[in-house]
């Protein structure tokens, strides 16, 4: 008699949206051995979620789905907040010029990739170095629009909160794995932008 589905297994789809890739690269990770798996009466794949997961924490440039939920999320919030106009009334955000706002784009998108970088590799203190670079990065582009370190930090604020919130909105949505993972995982957010302001201080102070 076959045993029934619970939700520790997942299909082949479904494992492919835990890890971010395409559904042939898990199929292949599993006939080279690399993910466990087991067929169902059927013969359909079913994957292992706490072995996906622990597959995933190994790998430097693999993260589990939430991971990029939670950073796409803060993007996109970035983006809509601008594009409804709720800046318009902020002086640091007018006192940026044309130019720089597209610089701060790309720049909200290396923080978001850096982020994801440093959380894959364990979150360790040689990884906060390209929280440093961009921050002072940051500063520079603030800076040269004159902006005072008060409104540099305020625009800083602005978009860290993005992260922070979405990481935050993002347990209330989720099942988590459990309180400790995600307490971990926003310490280690923190620990990156906290960097990153520090930076940010240093810069203006040497000017």
């Amino acid at each position: 008699m076959t045993k029934p589905e619970t939700t520790d297994w997942l299909s082949l789809s479904e494992a492919a949206e835990l890890l971010g890739v395409h559904p042939a690269t898990v199929r292949n990770w599993a006939d080279e051995g690399k993910i466990p798996s087991r067929r169902t009466a059927g013969n359909h794949r079913r994957f292992s979620k706490e072995a996906l997961l622990r597959y995933a924490h190994t790998q430097p440039d693999l993260q589990p789905i939430e991971v990029q939920v939670i950073l796409q999320n803060a993007l996109g919030q970035a983006r809509m907040q601008v594009g409804e106009g709720h800046l318009t009334g902020a002086t640091w955000y007018t006192a940026i010029s044309p130019q720089n706002h597209e610089a701060l784009r790309q720049t909200g998108r290396q923080v978001l990739e850096a982020i994801r970088r440093y959380l894959s590799s364990g979150a360790p203190d040689s990884g906060l170095v390209e929280a440093i670079r961009l921050g002072q990065g940051y500063a520079h582009i603030l800076n040269g629009d004159h902006l005072t370190l008060p409104q540099a930090t305020r625009g800083f604020f602005y978009f860290s909160d993005f992260v922070v919130n979405a990481v935050l909105t993002w347990t209330e949505l989720t099942q988590p794995r459990s309180a400790s993972d995600w307490a971990s995982l926003l310490r280690q957010v923190n620990t990156f932008m906290n960097a990153m302001h520090l930076s940010l201080i240093e810069y203006y102070q040497q000017d």
